[in-house]
């Protein structure tokens, strides 16, 4: 569509195309209910089959089996910082984190609320430039958490440790279902869907059978995740829309290939500008160590914060729109979820050398 931009924001983001254009197609009478999907019940039969196949097309694309739940909650990934020990953590007990950025930062914060943290690793001394991967945490740490990609700062652990019999969280929010791994070595994962599943308003919480029979007794019914898993996530109103769209967005992840083809894919996105980074090392400074690049958040600096104020008003003028740095940090991030496409990466690549030769 010649109206649209090539979106780079790093998250409300990017959808795919193909799943923009069932949602508009829909949009005023979903499947003949007369209604839209912003409209039914979530009671109703139209809703069900939403809820059971985003549920059914979670566990086929991640690789699980029904041991584990996948729920549908609201408050963004920022809520589950406190729903996870609230659930977990007790004042007599301790919790592992890696310190990786802001968001890990925020968690860590909202955890020492309910019990004790053990700080497992930190990058947090050279200003998050890298994953760190001296992690060290208690055989009795009631959880290990981890935040898996950094929106921020640009950094992305490219594998995972082994927690052994301590469980492992996650916060996937800004790479999940992005490249192949063994979902099964985590216990709870959690994803705000606004950068790499769907619209924000819903956040997904994938949660094991033997994770969900150590939820602590006495929290209020909203905040137990057995409340949800025990209703598939219709204890309340769940975030219709979002989840609906969710649903559309795994089903094209699918239709990629699955993790292997969408993972081929964002290979081949994010190595088409770190290569350009690494021939002009100099001009586009990468933020962070080539080990620990994420691979949906690229974050890079240029000589000054002119040429960066520059950059991003020329690039914002070519259609190629959300490429100014985190506030908190400054410079330039292009995100490139699964959903940013070939082309959108190839023409920011352009814009980066014709920019380079201008400047």
């Amino acid at each position: 569509m010649a109206n649209r931009v090539i979106n780079f924001n790093a998250g409300p983001a990017t959808l795919p195309l193909d799943v923009l254009k069932i949602v508009q197609q829909e949009l005023l009478d979903y499947k003949g209910a007369g209604m839209s999907v912003m409209e039914i019940s979530h009671r109703s039969k139209y809703y069900d089959q939403i809820n059971d196949e985003a549920i059914a097309i979670f566990r086929e694309v991640l690789g699980l089996d029904d041991s584990y739940h996948v729920l549908f909650m609201g408050g963004g990934a920022s809520t589950q910082f406190a729903l996870v020990p609230m659930n977990f953590l007790a004042k007599d007990k301790t919790a592992a984190y890696v310190d990786t950025g802001s968001w890990s930062s925020k968690a860590i914060k909202e955890a020492k609320l309910f019990g004790n943290v053990h700080l497992a690793g930190s990058s947090k001394e050279t200003n998050f430039d890298h994953i760190p991967t001296d992690i060290d945490f208690p055989d009795d740490a009631v959880y290990l958490h981890l935040t898996s990609n950094n929106t921020i700062f640009g950094t992305q652990f490219q594998s995972f440790p082994d927690a052994g019999n301590v469980p492992l969280v996650c916060d996937m929010s800004s790479d999940i279902a992005s490249r192949v791994h063994d979902f099964t070595k985590f216990d709870l994962i959690y994803a705000g869907a606004q950068k790499n599943l769907g619209p924000a308003g819903a956040t997904v919480v994938i949660i094991n059978d033997k994770m969900l029979a150590k939820c602590a007794d006495g929290n209020p019914t909203m905040f137990n995740y057995k409340t949800h898993a025990d209703k598939k996530s219709l204890y309340n109103t769940p975030p219709v829309l979002s989840v609906y769209i969710v649903k559309l967005v795994m089903e094209w992840v699918k239709a990629q290939g699955g993790l292997a083809g969408v993972e081929k894919a964002n290979i081949a996105k994010k190595e088409r500008i770190y290569q350009l980074i690494d021939l002009n090392p100099d001009y586009f400074r990468g933020t962070v160590k080539p080990d620990s690049r994420s691979w949906m958040n690229i974050t890079f600096r240029l000589p000054s914060e002119e040429l960066e104020k520059k950059f991003i008003a020329e690039a914002t003028e070519a259609g190629l729109s959300g490429l100014k740095g985190h506030r908190s940090v400054g410079g330039i991030r292009a995100s490139i979820y699964n959903a940013m496409s070939k082309e959108g990466v190839d023409k920011l690549a352009q814009f980066m050398e014709d920019f380079k030769k201008a400047n």
